[in-house]
């Protein structure tokens, strides 16, 4: 049973029909591969019990949270290179898993290698999944009982654990990178830019009633009601970001002009508002959902008001029904999260009565603050694990880490979109210049 890492490179190459482009370390301290490349350690048998059980990304996500397996070098690099195998492959590509496993087995010399790596493996059952992966649910996506529970799932982590990645800042969504000097600044100087870029995009102005669909900890509803003295309603299905939330507002002494609910945006019937802004909520939407949630806010903004919509998108597919959420982000990170278009988002809000008056991609600054996030929690490690778990450190490293590569490769972007309900007879109020974002 010497030399595991020859027989899995051997094995990971008939079935990916492609050069394995990492490093092999095995449990017996062997290694195989290309020599300076990052290297991807098998810690025991029951990393390679995973992906003979269930090959591809689940198989690897799961391996990767219980530690079964581990990066010797640098993470991106190392990702980065495994993209082109497994993440950027559709199911139907050739040399995705999925798609030739079975016609690779039929190869008498995979068969082989299969039947030792097996004997490798030892016991011939999976193991159960990571105690920190969402088992799958049952019932109709987006009500709201099942939306409550995927939020929680997500967000009701420990609010330290968040400190602790986010920074003072406690902003969980794209901040805004770069001033007039050239410089980019840092992470609490592009969150506190977002946020500001959002109220001069809504126009807010003193005495004005501002709606933050998704409002997180906080954080914008603060800086709208402290720099612009608006009256602002945050809403969240998150019980620890609204405690923590209304801890911050009364330590700023802001209570009597902001209030914090735990509610869905279809629970709202306190209209209207002057303005909306939901940064980073609508990907939990759905698409069954999206039209009711654009109609939603429209029928919540007084006539003439704003909305910012602060969005993750993904590239058009040109079969559209066969759109699938990453097994990995569903699992372990965003539950029944689903990504669209930008060009559909843009749709469905003009459907629902909406003038969209602009629409800004701002994808590399996702990549950046991405970034920002993974060196906070990699250089504050073992108080991660020690608020959390290991398995969930692990989760949060691995999800935004790739996530910084696909949007540095152009796999996702993120969109602000300003739409107005434009009343009759058709003074939208905006200003003449486009990006000139006065009141």
């Amino acid at each position: 049973m010497a030399d595991a890492a020859g027989r899995l490179t051997k094995l990971a190459e008939e079935v990916l029909g492609a050069p394995l482009p990492v490093r092999i370390r095995a449990w017996d301290h062997s290694e195989s591969g290309p020599p300076g490349a990052p290297t991807l350690v098998f810690r025991n048998r029951r990393a390679l019990r995973r992906l003979l059980f269930k090959p591809g990304e689940l198989g690897l996500a799961r391996a990767w949270v219980a530690g079964d397996i581990d990066i010797d070098g640098d993470l991106y690099a190392a990702l980065d290179l495994l993209a082109g195998l497994i993440w950027e492959r559709g199911p139907d590509a050739p040399g995705h898993p999925r798609a030739t496993a079975l016609r690779a087995l039929a190869r008498p010399g995979v068969r082989t290698a299969v039947r030792d790596l097996l004997a490798l493996a030892g016991a011939p059952v999976p193991p159960a999944p990571p105690a920190e992966e969402l088992r799958r649910r049952r019932g109709p996506l987006h009500t709201l009982l099942r939306d409550k529970q995927a939020i929680s799932h997500h967000y009701d982590v420990g609010n330290d654990f968040y400190e602790l990645v986010l920074g003072p800042s406690m902003v969980y969504s794209c901040a805004y990178w770069g001033s007039a000097d050239g410089t980019l600044g840092t992470l609490e100087d592009a969150q506190r830019d977002k946020l500001d870029l959002i109220c001069r995009k809504l126009g807010l102005t003193e005495g004005q009633r501002l709606l933050d669909v998704g409002c997180g900890w906080g954080s914008m509803v603060l800086h709208a009601a402290r720099e612009y003295d608006v009256r602002a309603v945050g809403i969240t299905l998150s019980e620890e970001q609204a405690t923590y939330a209304r801890k911050r507002i009364a330590e700023a002494g802001l209570g009597d002009r902001i209030e914090i609910r735990v509610q869905d945006y279809r629970e709202i019937h306190d209209e209207p508002f002057d303005a909306i802004s939901s940064i980073g909520m609508a990907e939990h939407v759905g698409r069954a959902q999206y039209a009711e949630y654009a109609g939603a806010l429209y029928a919540l903004l007084r006539p003439g008001g704003r909305l910012l919509n602060h969005q993750i998108g993904r590239r058009p597919l040109p079969d559209e029904e066969a759109y699938r959420v990453d097994e990995f982000i569903d699992r372990y990170v965003f539950p029944d999260g689903e990504l669209a278009p930008v060009g559909r988002t843009v749709a469905q809000l003009e459907e629902a009565g909406f003038e969209v008056r602009d629409v800004e991609a701002i994808r590399e600054h996702y990549a950046l603050t991405l970034r920002a996030w993974v060196a906070n929690l990699e250089e504050r490690w073992g108080r991660a694990v020690r608020l959390t778990s290991p398995g969930r450190a692990r989760v949060w490293r691995l999800y935004m880490a790739a996530s910084a590569l696909s949007f540095e490769r152009n796999r996702i972007g993120v969109n602000q979109v300003l739409a107005v309900r434009t009343p009759e007879p058709g003074t939208s109020g905006m200003p003449l210049r486009p990006r000139v974002w006065a009141g």
